[in-house]
């Protein structure tokens, strides 16, 4: 580094560099680390400028692997980072801004040589690295065997203790990077880690008393969305008076040069369309905080992270807290509702939304209470309409998310309440003006059909059928074409079962003359009789609870009252048939008495006088349909790899070899 260094490609020659990973040890107090430290950069953005800073770079890391055992260099700029930062809240507030420069420059090479050194050894070989002392071969000091844990305490204390300025976004945002960076080697593993030194550190060493306020400050990065001052706004631009050669004067207009390659343009990745570029920060605060509430307990110990994240109240609560902990704060919850809503686009904030709703009952009932609903779950209607481009996981979060919503009755009769206008993703049809539940419902059954024709995961089924099942006592005033769609999935998963009978009547027929070798479709007839069963039930529930609010489902089924003829008689579902049967015959007969030839207008005035005149008591009570999302066993099965993949695909300013991943497979991304 340092004003020698013109660009990239001239990295693995730089002086500077070749000296630190050299076999000779340097002091701490080596002039060299001025030198050293003190170049300008534009942060690579993107995962292609990371791989080509990584590639660049890799020969110094390698050289340093080999000679640290002598030189002790590696432990050496640790502490040269570590006695830069203990002033940084005081140089901030100072806007002192070389000293902050100079600490940020020595973090960017930490994390660095460390995410090379993560992927080429193990984490016992890392700490090892930490423990080489200069010029004491293979020596392992008092002081130095807990570098490791300086340093994860010094981020952490950076991180929640200097204020976000321009000056200090840079050293803010590298910090919660290196961070990442410490914790990635679960990447390089099959298994989920259940022990691991750096995991150690951050849940019982002396980082736990700190475990709220990172909570707090990582949600709060998020929430305000800061983002990145301008190119050179945190670049210390003094010049001295005989032109820079003094301690240092290398400062000003100093190697710009280095990532010209990098900021010309022409090499990044285009970046994923919901990602804001300007708001590194904010999404690497969140992807931390998703990996940090993701590890698992430590044997004798819960995760104080996930302790924070289900504990913390509204600024506005005063009520005190259920149980004294120390992993207890407050935080601003309108803020981070707003947020939520704004930013409601990746898999990493409807993660953390999953995660809220979940696991703090706060937030839960600060959610549930709100009167502008329609801001939080329109986005997830937006993610689930668009089920083509988007994953399984971020699909199935958005998902089970509407069933948590679901859950409660005062969201499912408020969602019928508010009118939408002109919702312009929604495509198929135009929507000049319908309620959020009726257009909840279409996406709904659109992904259930969507999955009929596609994935056919049953989880899937399970969970669309399970919310529209919670909200069906409670259907107001349904939209004709939300009512439309409801017989239109009864109509399609009629037709498919018809088509798994035959086949498997076919099938028993041939299993007669000798042919073992046949699908299994006794099994699929009976997924398909169950999801019909409970379509059955969704219906049922509306016309047993709310037939005289929901006049366009009456005609819908009445127009398509031939489709429930075959169920009639049905065992499986002769029982649940019975008040839908009775219905359908109820309005039949007074829409004969009506006449013949009617409109549309006249149908629903008979509708809506025969809702009134039918006697309530001819319908069969049944129990009341009530799922609750329930999480499976072992969670972390599922969520630390998909977090991990989060953390993989945000690319910013981190690139994984894709060869090198273990914890998920390149496809299931």
């Amino acid at each position: 580094m340092g004003a020698n260094s013109s660009s990239i490609t001239e990295l693995s020659h730089n002086d500077y560099l070749k000296k630190l990973a050299a076999a000779e040890s340097l002091s701490g107090n080596d002039p060299l680390w001025n030198q050293l430290l003190s170049f300008s950069l534009t942060m690579p953005t993107n995962s292609a400028d990371s791989r080509l800073l990584e590639e660049a770079t890799i020969s110094i890391c390698k050289a340093l692997i080999e000679n640290n055992p002598r030189s002790g260099n590696f432990g050496t700029l640790i502490k040269v980072f570590l006695s830069r930062t203990k002033e940084l809240k005081i140089s901030a507030e100072c806007q002192d801004q070389l000293f902050i420069w100079q600490a940020h420059n020595a973090l960017f090479i930490i994390r660095c040589l460390l995410k090379v050194f993560i992927s080429q050894m193990s984490e016992n070989e890392l700490q090892l690295h930490f423990t080489y002392q200069e010029r004491a071969p293979e020596a392992c000091g008092a002081e130095a065997e807990d570098l490791l844990e300086e340093l994860i305490c010094c981020l952490v204390h950076l991180i929640t203790e200097v204020p976000l300025l321009d000056i200090t976004y840079n050293i803010l945002l590298e910090a919660v990077t290196t961070l990442l960076v410490l914790l990635s080697y679960q990447l390089f593993h099959k298994e989920i880690l259940r022990e691991s030194a750096v995991h150690r550190y951050l849940m019982q060493g002396q980082c736990v008393p700190y475990t709220s306020r990172v909570v707090k400050t990582l949600l709060y990065n998020f929430i305000r969305q800061e983002r990145s001052p301008p190119p050179g706004s945190h670049i210390f631009q003094q010049e001295t008076s005989d032109g820079g050669g003094l301690l240092y004067g290398i400062a000003s207009g100093v190697a710009t040069g280095l990532w010209a390659v990098l900021t010309f343009g022409g090499v990044g990745n285009k970046p994923l369309p919901h990602q804001d570029q300007s708001s590194l920060l904010a999404s690497q605060s969140l992807v931390l905080l998703l990996v940090l509430v993701n590890l698992t307990d430590a044997p004798d110990a819960p995760n104080p992270y996930r302790q924070a994240i289900t504990s913390f109240k509204n600024t506005q609560d005063n009520s005190p807290f259920p149980s004294p902990h120390q992993h207890t704060f407050q935080i601003n919850f309108s803020s981070l509702y707003t947020a939520l809503c704004e930013q409601q686009k990746s898999d990493e904030v409807t993660l953390l939304l999953y995660t809220l709703l979940h696991q703090n009952t706060n937030v839960r009932t600060y959610v549930l209470a709100r009167t502008d609903i329609e801001n939080l779950v329109l986005p997830i209607l937006e993610i689930l309409y668009h089920v083509e481009e988007r994953n399984s996981h971020h699909v199935y979060m958005a998902l089970i998310i509407l069933l948590m919503l679901t859950e409660d009755d005062a969201f499912n009769r408020s969602v019928h309440e508010v009118v939408l206008k002109n919702i312009t993703w929604y495509t198929e049809r135009v929507l000049t003006e319908i309620s959020l539940g009726s257009l909840l419902i279409l996406v709904v059954i659109r992904t259930i059909q969507y999955n009929m024709t596609r994935t056919r995961d049953k989880y899937l089924h399970t969970n669309c059928l399970a919310a529209l099942a919670n909200m069906s006592a409670q259907f107001r005033s349904l939209h004709q074409y939300a009512a439309q769609r409801i017989i239109s999935l009864f109509a399609l998963l009629s037709k498919k079962h018809n088509k798994v009978l035959e086949q498997a009547t076919q099938s028993s027929r041939t299993l007669e003359v000798g042919n073992p070798v046949l699908p299994d479709y006794a099994q699929d007839l009976n997924v398909i009789e169950e999801v019909i069963r409970m379509m059955l039930e969704i219906i049922n529930s509306c016309l047993t609870n709310s037939l005289h609010h929901n006049p366009n489902l009456v005609y819908a089924l009445l127009y398509k009252r031939d489709l429930f003829e075959q169920f009639r008689t049905h065992p499986s579902f002769q029982d649940i048939m019975q008040n839908i049967d009775m219905v359908i015959s109820f309005f039949s007969s007074r829409l004969e008495q009506a006449g013949a030839d009617l409109s549309v207008e006249r149908v629903l005035e008979v509708i809506k006088q025969g809702a009134v005149a039918l006697p309530k008591d001819r319908l069969k009570k049944f129990p009341e349909l009530k799922f609750k999302y329930v999480e499976e066993e072992q969670p972390e099965e599922f969520f630390i790899p998909y977090v991990w993949s989060l953390v993989y695909n945000l690319g910013g300013l981190l690139y994984w070899n894709p060869q090198e991943i273990q914890l998920f497979s390149m496809d299931s991304r």
